[in-house]
Formats: C-alpha cells, structure tokens, sequence
C-alpha cells in the first residue's frame, strides 16, 4: 500500500450528497485516491453499486455515518467493515430512517404554515431521484431522506439563495422548519458496531452541531474509546489547524488512530474527495480488528 491515498469519509446520493454512488468511485478514481469508504448516513444502501463501479487500483471500503446525540446535540460516528444485518446494528439502522422519514414530513408541513411552497412530492424526487432530483431514480429502500434534501427544496421554492441559507433561516436547529429527530447514545452506538465486528472513528468532532461549544466533550470521547472506538478525525475540511491538532493529541493521548477524511457531498461541498486522507498506518490500526466485512476490490 507504498503511496497509498485514503479517505475514509464521503456521501452520494442515497443519503446527502449529489452524486450516485458509482459517480462518487469515479470522482476519486480521478483524484487519485485508491482506498475510499462511502459513508452514507445510517444505511449502506450505495455500497452495490460503488463496488460495481471500481476500476482495477481502487478499494472500496463499506461504511456509513451513524447517527447519535448527546444531551440534544449531534455527535457523528463513521463506522466500517461492519455486519450491516447484526440484528442490534440492523434495527437502530430501520428506526433511525423511519424517523427521519415522519421527521422530513414534519418539517415540510412547518415550513408550509411559515408560508414556503415546500411539497413532501418534491422532497422525496431530490432524495429519491427522478424530476431532476439526486439520484437515479432507482434505488429508494435504504435512501435517508435528509435536510440537504428539504434544504434544496426551499431553494427551488425562493425561501433561501442557497442550501446553506436554507439551514440558517429555516432548517438548522432552532429554525422554524427544524424538528429533532432519534438518534443513538454514542457510547451505545460503538458498542453496537462492534458488536457487530466493524470499527469507527468519531467524525469532525470540533464541529457538533448544537453543541455549546461546538465540539463533543473530551469526557465523551474517553467513554467511546472505552467501549471500543477506534479513531478520531481529526483532520477534516471543517477544522481549522489548531483544531485539528487539538483533536490529534486527544487521540494520541487516548491511544486512538488519526484519520483524514473529505466529507465530501459532491456539488454541496465542492467535489472534494482527497482533500484531506488518512496515512497508511492509521487506516490499518484502525481496521485491524474488523470481523465483519472485507474492504473490496475489483474483479
């Protein structure tokens, strides 16, 4: 693996990004990564078609960001090389897209008594594709439906210029469209990856939505590494430097991996695959313990 470009976190259009899953292999196949893991949020619904979509040099590794709170705030788990039907693992994974789906409804249905021309119709085309939305129309068991979703929406409707003025003015927490939705304790949800023989890392930790400091307590982090975590991400495009350094040294000081990783959403973010990656040595600390599914090559 002398050379090798990692990176460990990225969306396509089965939860929040803009590009299918077999774009997203092609995208970082021209940037040069050769081990990448599609981490859609609570499903693997991609996974198939990013695996038949590999060209010979590029692994795929299965994954997907887990949703989980902590005292009213996200706190983001990316999991990897998991058994995805685990009976635990597999039935959080139903309740949590269930609920986003009656959350989704709710929301449309405040945002139309604030006035916005938002339909749950035009919701479910962006998520589900078809009508120009993400998507190729395909694939809709195991797509999340997320506020991305409803977010591109509003902007079609005229209530935001952009996706990210849509969070501020009306979906992000607080916002007269925003409704809470379930989500799992994150100590909890490590042990049930690995219950379920696959291994995580605590995603973009200085950047916790609803945090009052924006970032997952330490003392948190110290209990997910005791129930099993394996890493943290410490290098993401949403840390600046001296974040990413602060959470470098949690990790090394709770004896976790480093990793690096995009977060890539396509067109949302830029198409940044590889912009940030995940040294050699750090991805095989981290996967090393995994039992319940193989990174994929081709052929």
């Amino acid at each position: 693996m002398t050379g090798t470009r990692i990176d460990l976190h990225t969306h396509s259009s089965v939860s929040d990004g803009t590009d299918a899953p077999a774009e997203v292999i092609g995208y970082a196949h021209a940037a040069g990564v050769n081990v990448l893991a599609l981490t859609d949020h609570d499903t693997v619904a991609g996974i198939a078609e990013a695996a038949g979509a590999l060209p010979p040099g590029l692994t795929l590794v299965p994954g997907m960001e887990l949703s989980c709170a902590y005292r009213g705030a996200s706190v983001h788990l990316a999991a990897y090389l998991f058994d995805a039907e685990a009976p635990e693992l597999a039935g959080e994974l139903r309740r949590i897209r269930d609920d986003r789906v009656e959350r989704a409804r709710e929301m449309v249905r405040r945002l139309r008594e604030a006035g916005l021309e938002v339909t749950w119709d035009r919701v479910r085309e962006i998520a589900f594709g078809g009508a120009d939305g993400a998507g190729d129309g395909a694939r809709e068991a195991g797509v999340v439906v997320g506020r991305p979703h409803i977010a591109r929406a509003i902007v079609e409707a005229g209530g935001a210029a952009d996706v990210q003025g849509a969070f501020d003015r009306w979906i992000g927490s607080g916002g007269p469209g925003y409704v809470a939705r379930y989500a799992l304790d994150p100590v909890r949800a490590v042990e049930a990856v690995r219950a379920a023989g696959g291994v995580c890392a605590l995603a973009h930790p200085a950047r916790a939505e609803g945090m009052l400091t924006g970032a997952v307590p330490e003392d948190l982090v110290e209990r997910m590494a005791r129930a099993g975590l394996g890493a943290v991400e410490a290098d993401h495009p949403d840390h600046d430097e001296a974040e990413a350094g602060h959470w470098r040294g949690v990790a090394r000081d709770l004896g976790l991996a480093v990793t690096g990783s995009s977060d890539d959403h396509g067109e949302l973010t830029g198409h940044r695959i590889g912009a940030r990656t995940t040294a050699r040595e750090e991805f095989e600390r981290l996967t090393a313990p995994a039992t319940g599914a193989r990174p994929i090559t081709s052929g």
